[in-house]
């Protein structure tokens, strides 16, 4: 004949304990190994984003300073043709600071040669 084994509360409470003891260990096992994945993956994203924004800082400075190149060249070149246009403008005064001199000696010679002439007139006649 089979045995009818009773369950007691003690048995019970035993068989509570034991499975709460389980629980808890596994609990304490998937919590270490979801906080082990939180961390690692935590790293490799760090790490990611990391390489990202160095490349990323890399790319825009490269731009930058093709964009600066590109900047001070078209300055450069703006800088020597506005250069060139003033010499031209200066030349020209120079010509015109030339001539205008050449007409002055012309006209202070004249002035010089009519003055002489006329003292010389006036002196004639004064020993005339």
């Amino acid at each position: 004949m089979e045995s009818k084994k009773e369950v007691t509360l003690n048995d019970l409470a035993g068989l509570i304990q034991k499975l709460d003891a389980k629980i808890e260990s596994t609990n304490r096992a998937t919590i270490e190994s979801l906080e082990n994945k939180i961390e690692s993956t935590n790293r490799a994203t760090i790490e990611s984003l990391e390489s990202k924004i160095e490349s990323t800082r890399n790319e825009i400075i490269k731009t930058l300073e093709v964009k600066i190149d590109s900047s001070i060249e078209s300055l450069a070149t703006s800088t020597q043709k506005q250069f060139l246009e003033i010499g031209k403008k200066i030349d020209t005064v120079e010509k015109k600071i030339d001539h205008i001199e050449t007409e002055l000696n012309k006209k202070t010679d004249k002035i010089s040669y009519n003055t002489i002439k006329y003292r010389v007139e006036k002196l004639e006649e004064k020993f005339a």
